[in-house]
């Protein structure tokens, strides 16, 4: 007799709209057979809507929902999409209970079953109730708080961002898992309580150390996947996803440090590409928007804000010559005009069409390479001289041609308050950026957020705030972004970094629109928000309103 199991990893709550909340599983690893699921064995997931705004359904509303062998046995079901008959409202709470089932399977592998005809054969979804309720909730039950509609917007927008969460070595490894505690308690705060979660890269360490090093590599099926197992299965971040809704996106550590295109030249990389990307599917991308079928970016928006989260590690491409920076392609290379749009030409198209639809209102840019500010050894300054040091250094300053095309449509469609936001670099900190040539880009205003990391135990070894700059227009710090408008008008960008902190961090973003403002708050493994001293020796808190244009 088939009985109700826990899920062997999440309930994660991901992509949310204002009627609609995706729920994502893995099953019960007693599926697992080596490498691959076993092709004996049937899984499904059970879900089940215990209660709205914390009053209890009777009956309780329950669905059968796939998990796929291809997404190594996880899947998700869409409250409000895949549910007939039960519909989300906006600004609402849902408890959902969660569950699999692990079926005998008699059909050969090459054959299909499709889900109308899998339900036939199986007892209606009601008759599980009770044994979903019978569920430890600790490991199966989730928290869904749908967004507000969109002629609901308030003008008022909290959410949470980091990035980079090293797994840690021996008994350290409970240290990586720490910072996620408080971010599950501010899903319950009374005052700016977070929508969402961004995590913006290095979710998991494919390598522990470096690609060269091959101790602590994953190179097989398995390895990758145990490194998902433990990142996301450990006690707060699980208690975090099921608590909020968490949006992805990769970075070169879910794969391989330093990550490029060109590397699939090489057969035994085009192995290692292909095996990673495949559990990046199973476990971070399945639970996103897929805004463009299985494209790794997208996009989405809440309570009439809205987010484009790029992909700029699969496709970026260091085409040229050594030095020839004009030749690299940080989202994909230039769009044939026959051809369909690809990921750079999207994002211009997006940001003309978020200025013309919601006007002065701030749109979001999410890099998990940080736009601004370069480090000290990739400045725009040392291009002529130096041009493969700013390609060493992974990020922006290595891509002027990507970068160039997104500032000249921000200046020449006056998108106004784009706000980047970005890792990486295991140092938190915040820059304003402006532009000079014309008297329509000096009236722009655009910032960059950085949050990073959740947990890095090498300070000593990368993120040193001295290692960055500060001022790009301060003598020996010279970065000042040059490039040409479509008429030939010579414009620039330049900016200033402050807030530095290398301590594990994540951020409280709330964008204000009473006030006009984007409040950082850099909080601490405990929650606090943490103190720098600055150079006079004074400590400051890093809480800072940064002044947006009026919309």
């Amino acid at each position: 007799m088939a009985r109700l199991r826990l899920p062997g990893l999440g309930p994660i709550v991901g992509h949310t709209t204002s009627r609609s909340s995706r729920i994502w599983i893995r099953a019960d690893p007693a599926t697992d057979a080596g490498d691959h699921p076993g092709s004996e064995l049937r899984t499904l997931g059970v879900a089940g809507v215990l209660a709205k705004d914390g009053r209890r359904l009777n009956p309780m509303k329950v669905f059968y929902f796939r998990l796929h062998r291809e997404f190594d046995r996880s899947g998700s079901i869409d409250l409000g999409v895949d549910t007939p008959g039960f519909e989300l409202e906006p600004s609402s709470s849902y408890t959902v209970k969660t569950g699999c089932l692990v079926l005998d399977d008699p059909i050969a592998d090459d054959a299909e079953l499709e889900d109308e005809e899998l339900e036939k054969r199986l007892p209606k979804p009601s008759a599980w109730q009770e044994d979903l309720k019978a569920l430890d909730p600790e490991k199966s039950e989730a928290v869904v708080r749908t967004f507000p509609a969109e002629e609901e917007d308030g003008g008022r927008l909290s959410f949470l961002l980091g990035s980079c969460r090293y797994p840690g070595l021996l008994w350290k490894v409970r240290h990586s898992d720490r910072i996620f505690g408080p971010m599950a308690k501010l899903a319950d705060a009374a005052e700016d309580r977070p929508r969402f979660v961004l995590m913006v890269g290095d979710q998991v360490y494919a390598d522990l150390f470096s690609r060269l090093v091959p101790f602590g590599r994953a190179d097989t099926y398995q390895e990758f996947r145990d490194r998902y197992l433990a990142a996301f299965g450990s006690p707060n971040i699980r208690r975090l996803m099921r608590t909020l809704p968490t949006y992805m996106i990769l970075d070169d550590h879910e794969i391989e440090d330093n990550w490029s295109q060109d590397r699939l030249r090489r057969s035994a990389r085009y192995q290692l590409f292909t095996i990673a990307i495949d559990a990046y599917l199973s476990y971070q991308w399945s639970h996103g928007p897929r805004t463009w079928g299985r494209r790794l970016y997208y996009r989405f928006d809440c309570g009439g804000f809205p987010f484009f989260v790029l992909d700029t590690r699969t496709q970026r491409f260091l085409e040229g010559k050594a030095g020839d920076l004009a030749a690299n392609h940080l989202l994909g290379r230039p769009s044939h005009p026959t051809a369909p749009p690809g990921q750079l030409k999207r994002l211009l198209s997006w940001l003309r069409e978020q200025q013309r639809k919601r006007g002065d209102r701030p749109k979001f840019v999410v890099s998990s390479g940080v736009f601004v500010p370069s480090p000290m050894s990739a400045r725009t300054a040392m291009a002529a001289d130096d041009p493969e040091a700013l390609e060493k250094s992974d990020g922006w300053p290595g891509f002027p041609s990507t970068r160039e095309a997104i500032l000249r449509e921000i200046v020449e469609s006056r998108v106004q308050n784009v706000v980047f936001l970005s890792g990486d670099i295991h140092c938190a900190n915040l820059a304003e950026i402006r532009f000079a040539g014309t008297p329509a880009a000096e009236r722009l205003k655009a910032f960059s957020v950085t949050s990073s990391a959740f947990y890095w135990p090498f300070p000593f070894a990368d993120g040193e705030p001295s290692d960055f700059v500060h001022d790009s227009v301060a003598e020996g710090q010279e970065d000042t972004f040059g490039f040409r408008l479509s008429d030939g008008r010579a414009v620039s960008m330049d900016y200033r970094a402050r807030n530095f902190s290398q301590e594990d961090n994540f951020s409280h973003l709330t964008v204000d629109r009473e006030s006009h403002s984007l409040r950082v708050r850099v909080r601490d493994r405990k929650g606090e928000i943490v103190s720098e001293e600055d150079g006079s020796g004074r400590r400051a808190k890093l809480d800072e309103r940064l002044q947006l244009a009026k919309w």
